[in-house]
């Protein structure tokens, strides 16, 4: 198995990468969120990746961090949750805000990624829901006057036209999340804007 490659970026897509590792060039499928912290074409890059084998394919998946493989990983374990489906999902939101919707129980925003019915929202809080808590003890601390605010914010942004993904996703990289809806959409509009 190949648990993670080091190499130049030849191309680059936002589902795929193609990284040269001495003269060879493979092509590995990743997350929304890892190409966003990918270096310009040439750029070396670092990548843990995941091999799926099938009888008709070999593929990579390639993660920016070894938390977000772990999460693949825990994903693809789950019913009916393949690798396309679990790339949607680290594609749409970031892990902090991933496990807390799990943690929380919020089948609504789970039920907004692309791929993730509601049937499968469920299935995500139950079956991953217990080994997620690690996880949950190493986030901040987020009260519910904050979530509200941040749920709030995010319906605003939908309506302003973002994709509820983009909006949870700018939401996400915001560090403290203050108590006022109209500063955390300003905040979150600057995230979208760059």
């Amino acid at each position: 198995m190949i648990g993670r490659i080091t190499g130049r970026i030849l191309e680059k897509a936002m589902d795929l990468v193609l990284i040269d590792v001495s003269g060879v060039a493979y092509e590995i499928e990743i997350p929304h969120t890892t190409y966003d912290r990918l270096d310009e074409i040439n750029g070396d890059v670092t990548l843990h990746t995941h091999m799926v084998v099938r009888q008709d394919a070999q593929l990579l998946y390639g993660f920016f961090s070894q938390k977000e493989r772990e999460l693949f990983r825990l994903l693809i374990k789950i019913n009916k949750v393949g690798p396309k489906v679990a790339i949607a999902i680290l594609s749409s939101v970031e892990i902090e805000a991933f496990i807390r919707c799990v943690q929380d129980k919020d089948i609504k925003t789970l039920n907004a990624i692309p791929g993730v019915g509601r049937v499968m929202a469920e299935r995500l809080v139950v079956e991953i829901g217990n080994k997620l808590a690690q996880w949950e003890t190493e986030l901040p601390v987020v009260s519910n006057v904050t979530k509200d605010v941040v749920s709030d914010a995010e319906s605003a942004l939908v309506g302003l036209g973002f994709r509820p993904q983009e909006a949870a996703r700018a939401l996400a990289q915001i560090e403290a999340p203050g108590d006022e809806v109209e500063i955390l959409i300003k905040q979150a509009l600057k995230v979208l804007a760059a």
